[in-house]
């Protein structure tokens, strides 16, 4: 840690590089076992006499904040050796009204439980490490002196356009494309780009409560809109909402697909009431049983249409890489944004993913593990129609790594929760999917972050779970 002499004080030099020393021990940030920088050096270092060095080492020992070594050299002392610390700096900073109560939306697993049923997550041990590695290393060096293209390099933005032309039908080009750290980031910085302080902005109700919040803490005013066996009902939507957030091919958490007539009529609204539409084609790779209906962006005359995408589910969370593919006049404005916030994104990162779907090895990544999803999807569907079935009700999609099932008999959302975890099986209700009041009680089953054989067991317990309330 850098120390800070002021000879100018008036106080022995010393006595000041004990005191800085001493706080450096007691606040944690010289921990027990660390070395002490040794004393010729340091007293170089500061421009001090070695004897000035030695004089506060000497201190700190008989003190016991730090102990000498055979051979030489002082070490911060074990924990269990040293004075009593201080309780900490007071915290005379709080956040703003709107983030007074906010915690993480995702908090830590918990250490002890033996199968994760939550939606979120895709199997680790399904990702690519060794063709991945190859990229890595493969791009580790290229262009690591200089800044990069605020919208991500154009080897990239040129890929992923040719890709979801390709995969989705989406009508893109290099210049439309901005890459993100997700689909998370790709939606926070084109509503900053379009919102005013007070906007109205729709969600689907139950809908994915991330971009709720977000949009929240943006100053918009946040309206949910209820979703029917067609996906959102366009004739609730709200006059004057700026911005319409949907989940079409997959809606979270529920699992229908947009109708193309539904579809047809949300673009129609959209270009009478002057509002952008935010796509997040979530999940759409993995599709099981039925086919695919077009994007809402390929099928947009208007250019209204933002389309959100990201490689969390499909690749992996940790890359940490998405995209927008958005109208030409936003292009420019989102990538000053992402310059102003944290420049660029990673370079070597993006160069990574480039040649890994230049490669073909995305999609065939996709086709591994759209087999491995597929049977998981099975065994839950299977259960779900038998044992679990008297006690959950469900519609099954065709597409997805989730079941949104609702809960029979007046069960309590909250009490199987927590008789679940008792058993180690984690689950997440389908209440926090709601804006308002939760109009159903019900669970989200995933099963992209469990193994094909765990999944049985993790079912059988839930069902013990749901017989003890019969």
């Amino acid at each position: 840690m850098d120390l800070f002499l002021e000879p100018e004080r008036g106080r022995p030099l010393a006595e000041q590089l004990y005191q800085q020393l001493r706080r450096g021990i007691a606040e944690g940030r010289l921990r027990p076992g660390d070395r002490l920088v040794p004393s010729r050096q340091l007293a170089g270092e500061l421009g001090v006499s070695r004897h000035t060095v030695t004089t506060a080492y000497g201190r700190l020992v008989a003190e016991g904040y730090a102990e000498g070594r055979a051979g030489g050299g002082s070490v911060v002392a074990p924990t269990s050796m040293l004075p009593q610390r201080p309780t900490g700096r007071s915290a005379a900073l709080r956040p703003a009204r709107r983030f007074g109560d906010w915690t993480p939306l995702f908090p830590a697993r918990p250490p002890d439980h033996r199968f994760d049923l939550r939606p979120g997550q895709p199997e680790r041990t399904l990702f690519p490490i060794a063709a991945w590695r190859r990229q890595v290393s493969a791009a580790i060096g290229s262009d690591c002196a200089v800044y990069g293209d605020p919208a991500g390099e154009i080897r990239l933005r040129r890929v992923i356009a040719r890709w979801v032309a390709r995969s989705r039908s989406v009508v893109a080009d290099e210049d439309t494309v901005v890459i993100t750290a997700g689909a998370q980031h790709a939606a926070s910085l084109a509503a900053q780009v379009l919102l005013e302080p007070g906007d109205v902005v729709a969600v689907e109700e139950p809908g994915w409560w991330p971009a709720r919040r977000l949009f929240a803490a943006l100053g918009a005013t946040v309206v949910g809109v209820p979703v029917d066996e067609q996906g959102l009902v366009v004739d609730l939507l709200p006059p004057g909402a700026r911005i319409v957030y949907v989940t079409p091919s997959h809606q979270f958490p529920l699992g229908m697909t947009m109708s193309m007539p539904r579809r047809g009529a949300l673009l129609r609204w959209a270009q009478d009431n002057d509002a952008a539409i935010f796509e997040d084609d979530y999940d759409t790779q993995f599709r099981y049983v039925d086919r695919p209906i077009e994007p809402l962006q390929a099928l947009d005359r208007f250019g209204r249409v933002i389309y959100l995408g990201s490689f969390s589910k499909t690749l992996s969370p940790a890359v940490r890489l998405g995209f927008a593919v958005v109208p030409p006049p936003l292009a420019g404005p989102v990538a000053a944004l992402r310059q102003l916030i944290d420049w660029h994104p990673p370079t070597s990162t993006q160069a990574a993913l480039a040649g890994f779907i230049e490669a073909g090895l995305l999609d065939e990544h996709l086709r591994r593990t759209r087999r491995v999803y597929a049977e998981r999807h099975r065994i839950l569907a299977e259960a779900l129609c038998g044992p679990l079935g008297r006690h959950l009700t469900a519609h099954i999609p065709g597409a997805g790594l989730h079941v949104a099932a609702l809960l029979r008999d007046g069960l309590g959302e909250e009490s199987v929760i927590q008789a679940a975890l008792e058993r180690g099986l984690l689950l997440m209700g389908l209440r926090r999917c709601y804006h308002g009041h939760p109009l159903e009680h019900g669970l989200v089953l995933a099963f992209s972050s469990i193994s094909t054989t765990d999944l049985p067991p993790a079912l059988r317990i839930l069902g013990g779970v749901l017989g003890g309330y019969a």
